[in-house]
């Protein structure tokens, strides 16, 4: 997966910040993955990169724009992995993965179909884990939006005993999900608590939200008179999306909020508007629990520059103390 001609050091170091920033997107930190991947996509630190790895560096930075809803961004990405498709193995199965991704956020399932199908091809002979690339979910989904039900249905089962030989909880919790997509009613809300319960030690916040909302909403549509659970779950979800700037998840939870009759919260859509990009990263951090030393570690800065960033967000948010910055941004506290 290497390129010839690269010290050993210098590639063996960008790819650890690549397993790092495609962990911080499983783990739902968005942010900091994003501030690693742009990073690592400056053509000098890309070019320590192997063919494959430079596939999962703008498959995994797709992903990341396609959960802010940056469309644009996600399309120009796409046409970076177009230059993959031709491959072979394992680089064309991760372009075709988040191509089809990219296809389904454009609403074109026959589009995500047929990429999630060549996923199975360039992978027959060398099979990837579920948790790397499940284009048996993606695929599922597809089938459900054409009207394939049945074939959807399936299709999950078969992600979801894939990921069970795994032994990945968030691979598991992600074909609970696509199971629970399939059926309605009560048997919905096992699967999606089945998942949820399934994430209980893992640190998976978008995983989490995603699933809150869909609970959150088949409680509505099966339970309609009881919606306190509901909007438990709601407020959760609004809080990590505004955070973490995930618009197209925020707009689900706010619709469902206001058919409950219920306002939205003022956070991060209206709190983070004021803060520059590095003070927002920053921002982010601190609110998580992270010290000045570990925030200046992880974003390459001085812990200087961590200070200045965190004073210009007290006075823009008019706050006092590090304290006060979780509740300031939506964060739970």
């Amino acid at each position: 997966m290497h390129e010839q001609g690269v010290p050993s050091a210098d590639r063996d170091h960008a790819v650890a910040r690549l397993d790092a920033a495609s962990a911080l997107v499983r783990e739902g930190a968005i942010g900091e993955a994003i501030a690693i991947l742009n990073m690592l996509s400056d053509p000098a630190a890309a070019g320590l990169l192997g063919t494959p790895e430079r596939a999962l560096l703008s498959a995994a930075l797709l992903e990341c724009r396609l959960a802010r809803g940056d469309l644009a961004g996600a399309m120009a990405l796409g046409h970076a992995l177009a230059g993959f498709l031709e491959d072979r193995g394992l680089t064309a199965a991760i372009a075709h993965h988040a191509s089809g991704e990219l296809a389904s956020a454009l609403g074109d399932p026959v589009i995500a179909l047929g990429h999630f199908e060549r996923v199975a091809e360039h992978t027959a002979d060398d099979p990837v884990s579920p948790e790397l690339l499940p284009w048996r979910a993606g695929a599922a989904l597809a089938l459900l939006r054409l009207g394939h039900g049945r074939e959807a249905a399936e299709l999950a089962q078969q992600h979801h005993d894939e990921a069970v030989a795994h032994g990945s909880s968030y691979a598991l919790a992600v074909a609970l999900r696509t199971l629970a997509a399939t059926v309605t009613g009560d048997r919905r809300i096992e699967l999606l608590r089945k998942a949820r319960a399934t994430l209980v030690d893992v640190r998976a916040e978008r995983l989490v939200a995603q699933i809150d909302t869909d609970l959150a909403g088949a409680l509505v549509l099966t339970h309609g008179s009881d919606t306190t659970e509901a909007l438990c779950l709601l407020r959760a979800a609004e809080g990590y999306s505004g955070r973490q700037e995930l618009w197209p998840l925020q707009g689900r939870v706010r619709r469902l909020l206001d058919h409950l009759g219920e306002p939205p919260h003022q956070i991060d859509s209206e709190a983070m508007a004021s803060l520059t990009a590095a003070e927002r990263r920053v921002a982010a951090l601190a609110a998580e629990g992270l010290t000045n030393r570990q925030i200046a570690e992880q974003l390459l800065v001085s812990v200087k520059a961590v200070e200045w960033h965190l004073s210009n967000v007290y006075r823009k948010l008019e706050i006092r103390s590090r304290k006060a910055l979780a509740p300031s941004l939506g964060a739970s506290v």
